[in-house]
């Protein structure tokens, strides 16, 4: 899947592989290795979006959208529950009972997010925002995702500006310890 665009694509680009990464956890071999790393790469992927999300999507939710604060707030609540279960699961290997229940409960709580974003959140976005900063925000999306953590850290701030502070140094350190131990290859 090819990202660019504006955030509405980006973030929907997201979305499409991390259900794709589901898809592909719950065919891999009960308490196989492939299911680990299957999970690992699916926590990056939803950490570094998650984090991009708060660092600009919400941000410019609340400063376009009338309700925009109570969005921005209900959604960050959702990234704190998903990020929950990924360190629950990150810290569960692949071969105990409790790693298939929290891949599900983590996908139904994913699936419930990217139904209310790409259904309620991104129409009444794209309808009050212009073009020209919906391509702005795809651009820092993008760059955020660069910098961004790789691992769970529920404790971490979500809102700017110290989310904006500390996840690039947050980041750093995930990748550091992520090529050292090889994880997210």
């Amino acid at each position: 899947m090819g990202h660019g665009g504006d955030v509405i694509q980006e973030l929907t680009t997201d979305h499409r592989e991390v259900t794709e990464l589901f898809g592909r956890i719950e065919s891999a071999a009960p308490g196989s290795d492939e299911r680990k790393r299957l999970a690992d790469e699916l926590t990056i992927e939803l950490v570094r979006h998650s984090v991009a999300e708060e660092q600009h999507l919400y941000p410019a939710v609340r400063k376009h959208l009338p309700d925009g604060d109570a969005l921005a707030d209900e959604e960050i609540a959702d990234h704190s529950r998903v990020e929950q279960l990924l360190k629950d699961l990150e810290k569960t290997g692949a071969e105990h009972p409790d790693f298939s229940h929290l891949v599900v409960k983590l996908r139904v709580e994913v699936s419930e997010h990217v139904r209310d974003e790409e259904g309620r959140l991104f129409p009444q976005l794209r309808d009050a925002c212009p073009q020209e900063e919906l391509d702005a925000l795809g651009e820092k999306i993008r760059s955020a995702k660069k910098t961004a953590p790789t691992r769970p850290h529920p404790k971490s701030p979500s809102t700017p500006p110290a989310n904006k502070l500390l996840a690039p140094g947050t980041g750093l350190v995930d990748r550091a310890r992520d090529f050292v131990t090889g994880r997210g290859r």
